[in-house]
């Protein structure tokens, strides 16, 4: 029978020691990715204007005593549920939980949402529900394209709510729906995430800062 091209690693005195082929597919992806990253992350240097922009509208939201509700599917749902934790929790420093909510923590209302309304309604049924005017919808869209952020954005907008994307590299619906989107600078979906990713950590550090410092926090 043919080996598998990814065969498993080798055990020596019960130490797992991975095969050439496992080292040398991990260093490619590595090389690559750093790359890949540096470049966008070059790219979006270009750009701290937009993402000081985004925070300082989510700090407005949250000092006006208003919410940010957060969604996205798939890896861009996690991200959401990210985003909120570090808000509802901490990120660096202790200090007052801040009201970010990620719509797609909740599988009951998710499939109640989807059996009663069909999946594109999912988020757009929670916001008309939740939002209201002063809150800002946050949205993880890599394509920008997902119908059921697009049916959210056009809820907020009708409940009078900033809407601010998070998006890849090329224009879409959902930017056209956004006050403000911060486009990854990048083609690839992979790289996109981890550039959500760091940009998450980026608005959380500049929000938690700003509002903490409002509360007499130190860190």
């Amino acid at each position: 029978m043919q080996e598998d091209i990814l065969s498993p690693s080798l055990i020596d005195n019960g130490r797992f020691l991975a095969s050439d082929r496992y080292l040398s597919w991990v260093d490619g992806v590595l090389a690559e990715r750093r790359a890949l990253l540096d470049r966008a992350i070059g790219a979006l240097q270009q750009r701290s204007t937009v993402i000081a922009e985004a925070a300082s509208c989510i700090v407005d939201t949250l000092r006006g005593g208003h919410k940010v509700l957060v969604i996205g599917n798939g890896g861009s749902a996690a991200e959401a549920q990210h985003f909120a934790c570090e808000l509802m929790g901490r990120f660096e420093q202790e200090r007052a939980p801040y009201a970010v909510l990620a719509l797609s923590a909740d599988s009951t209302i998710l499939t109640a949402l989807s059996n009663d309304y069909g999946y594109r309604q999912v988020f757009a049924r929670q916001v008309a529900g939740l939002g209201q005017p002063g809150d800002l919808l946050l949205a993880f869209s890599t394509s920008g394209e997902s119908p059921n952020v697009v049916e959210a954005a056009l809820a907020a907008r009708g409940r009078g709510m900033m809407v601010v994307a998070l998006t890849g590299e090329r224009a879409s619906r959902l930017e056209k729906l956004a006050d403000l989107t911060l486009r990854a600078p990048t083609a690839a979906t992979p790289v996109a995430q981890e550039i959500h990713m760091l940009l998450t950590h980026i608005l959380c550090g500049v929000v938690e800062a700003e509002l903490a410092a409002g509360e007499g926090v130190v860190d």
